[in-house]
């Protein structure tokens, strides 16, 4: 599931300040100059949850032999650890590496944001309400038109629909998260709609837009707010604003519901991650402390350590970046649009195998 931009940098940035703590960051490490660093030992005192984890290792081991024969070895290790209670100083006792996440700052702080599948009615002809098309991909001798191009016609005519929304914005969000489930509500089919490629044009963050206008506040800017801003314009207003962005994702439909990440493996809410493969390759296993919101989004304080797996990449998911999947569903939306914080993260690797010394970049 490649996508070009997550929730979170969809609605902006962040607001830069000298040791901000607002966002779940720490300065327990002292500083860092690389991306991955070694170190000897994991040292954190968060509770702990590593209940999603198996049931994401059990889909790398059902659906792709080639990762399996990488990382089941350190996997097994890792529940072999889990079961022995999971005491971080015995890490080391089941040949298992440490390589910590510099973070963005230098101090080990590793942004999260998150990211999810939304769940848009559709139907299979348009109307005068369902008229805003979802698009398969084109043929494109260079780059494919832009999204004002594809807003004024460009694909019209060439079969490429695959059903009509009534909401322009809808559309849009989906192809922010570069998938999703559709729902046809005139045969009642749910489907999902797996990315298949976008058409060239470089991402621009709407919020940023709105932010620079001065339509939302930055600190007021989420999801939310971008939907209640949409719902008070006029069709033309909200297709200006959308055509700042000229990047354009188009769709595949799947025979089945599973939500299939980057690296071809189904994704479980909490327990998989969209990274830069450059860094943490496709099966990669992290150990994180995630930081944890209230239901207003913000930071309540306290972290959760986790084991996460890198099955996703996305073109705004860079170095110490890691892009968290929430699941199916408008929850899920709703918490990953909040999503923006900071923890500390682990990548494993195992002694004498192709994951060892996971400190060097691959």
């Amino acid at each position: 599931m490649f996508r070009k931009a997550t929730v979170a940098l969809l609605i902006m940035g962040l607001v830069g300040c000298a040791k901000p703590t607002d966002r779940g960051q720490q300065y327990l490490d002292g500083e860092f100059d690389q991306v991955l660093n070694q170190v000897a030992v994991v040292e954190s005192d968060k509770p702990r949850d590593f209940s999603e984890f198996r049931n994401q290792m059990e889909k790398v081991i059902e659906r792709s032999p080639s990762m399996a024969a990488t990382y089941q070895p350190l996997y097994q290790q890792i529940e072999n650890w889990v079961a022995a209670g999971s005491e971080l100083s015995d890490l080391g006792t089941y040949g298992i590496e440490v390589a910590q996440m510099g973070g963005g700052d230098g101090n080990g702080n590793v942004m999260f944001t998150g990211y999810f599948s939304p769940v848009i009615e559709l139907r299979h002809q348009p109307d005068e309400v369902f008229r805003y098309p979802v698009y398969g991909m084109p043929e494109c001798e260079a780059k494919c038109p832009s999204r004002a191009e594809i807003y004024a016609g460009a694909l019209e005519g060439k079969g490429l629909e695959l059903g009509y929304s009534a909401s322009m914005l809808d559309v849009f969000m989906m192809e922010v998260q570069g998938s999703g489930f559709v729902h046809f509500d005139d045969n009642d089919q749910l489907q999902y709609f797996a990315y298949r490629g976008k058409n060239g044009h470089r991402y621009v963050s709407i919020g940023r837009i709105l932010i620079e206008r001065g339509e939302v506040p930055r600190e007021k800017m989420s999801l939310k707010a971008i939907d209640e801003w949409v719902s008070q314009q006029d069709e033309d207003t909200v297709r200006e604003l959308l055509e700042q962005n000229p990047s354009y994702v188009f769709f595949k439909p799947q025979d089945n519901l599973d939500v299939m990440g980057t690296a071809g493996i189904p994704l479980q809410a909490h327990a998989a991650v969209a990274a830069d493969r450059d860094y943490l390759p496709m099966g990669s296993v992290l150990l994180a402390e995630v930081p944890q919101l209230d239901e207003a989004g913000n930071w309540n304080g306290k972290h959760v350590l986790k084991l996460l797996m890198a099955l996703d990449t996305g073109g705004a998911v860079k170095k110490n970046h890691l892009d968290l999947y929430h699941g199916m569903g408008t929850q899920a939306g709703v918490d990953a649009g909040h999503y923006k914080h900071f923890g500390r993260v682990w990548k494993l690797g195992l002694q004498g195998t192709k994951t060892g010394q996971p400190w060097v970049t691959p």
